[in-house]
C-alpha cells in the first residue's frame, strides 16, 4: 500500500503531522545524529531549550552537549552541529545532548503523529524501506528549513527524494550535491571565515543513503525522549 503522502513546514507543521512524521533537517541536525550513532554513541536526546540542554550537563556532567544557535556552537558545549566534529569523537558509550535552532525543535513539537523519525539525504533510503515496511497510512514530511522559519533547499530536495521513493517515482540522485553546492544555505561551508561549518560537512551531508538505519523518537511524550536507532 503506497501512504498518503503530506509535506509541511517549520514548527507548526511538525505540530499538525498526522500518521508517521519525517522531521527533516539535512544541513546539520539529522546529518549529525546519523554520524553520531554510526560512531558508536550510546543514546541521543534531542530538546528544545538550550537551558534545558546545560541543565541536563548540570545533572551529568558526562553527558556530552552538542548543539547550534544561528548554525555556530553554544557557549558550553562539546560540540557544534557538526559532523566533522562527530565523527571524529570518540563517542562510542556516550550519552549526547543535542539542541538546535530547527531540526531538534521539531522532534519536540510533533506531539501529534503516531511516530516520529529523523529525516535527512544520508539515509534516505532507509527511511523509505522503514516507511513502506511500516505500512502507516499517512506520512508528514515535516521540512524545518533555515532556523525553523525559511524554506531551504536541502530540506525541500529531501522532501522530494523521500516522496518519489515512496511513491515509486523516478528521481536521479546523481546530481544532488551538484544542485545544493550553489544553495544559500550551503555558502557557510565555503566560506573561510566561517569556522563552525567546515567544507566537510556539506560533503558528509550530501552522501546520499550512506547509513541503512532510521532514528526514531521514543518516549516522545516524556520529559526525556532519545532517539533509537533501527535498521531498515
Amino acid at each position: 500500500m503506497t501512504p498518503q503522502v503530506e509535506i509541511a513546514d517549520f514548527i507548526a507543521g511538525a505540530r499538525g503531522a498526522r500518521g508517521l512524521a519525517v522531521i527533516i533537517d539535512v544541513f546539520r541536525a539529522f546529518s549529525v545524529t546519523c554520524y553520531a550513532t554510526a560512531g558508536g554513541v550510546g543514546k541521543i536526546h534531542p530538546v528544545a531549550a538550550t537551558e534545558d540542554a546545560l541543565a541536563l550537563k548540570r545533572e551529568h556532567p558526562d553527558w556530552l552537549l552538542a548543539g547550534e544557535r544561528h548554525a555556530r556552537r553554544l557557549a558550553g558545549f562539546d560540540f557544534g552541529n557538526s559532523p566533522t566534529e562527530i565523527q571524529a569523537a570518540d563517542l562510542v558509550g556516550r550519552t549526547l545532548v543535542h539542541t538546535t535552532h530547527a531540526g531538534t525543535q521539531g522532534l519536540r513539537a510533533a506531539s501529534a503523529a503516531d511516530a516520529v523519525i529523523t529525516g535527512s539525504l544520508v539515509n534516505a533510503g532507509a527511511i523509505c524501506r522503514y516507511i513502506l515496511a511500516q505500512r502507516p497510512a499517512i506520512v508528514t514530511l515535516v521540512r524545518m528549513g533555515h532556523e525553523a522559519r525559511e524554506r531551504c533547499a536541502e530540506d525541500d530536495l529531501c522532501a522530494e527524494l523521500i516522496r518519489a521513493r515512496l511513491t515509486g517515482a523516478a528521481f536521479d540522485v546523481a546530481g544532488i550535491r551538484e544542485r545544493l553546492r550553489d544553495a544559500p544555505s550551503a555558502r557557510k561551508f565555503f566560506d573561510p571565515e566561517a569556522w563552525w561549518a567546515p567544507e566537510t560537512d556539506f560533503e558528509l551531508c550530501t552522501r546520499v543513503d550512506r547509513f541503512d538505519f532510521i532514528l526514531r523518537l521514543v518516549d516522545s511524550a516524556g520529559a526525556l525522549p532519545w532517539l533509537e536507532p533501527s535498521p531498515a
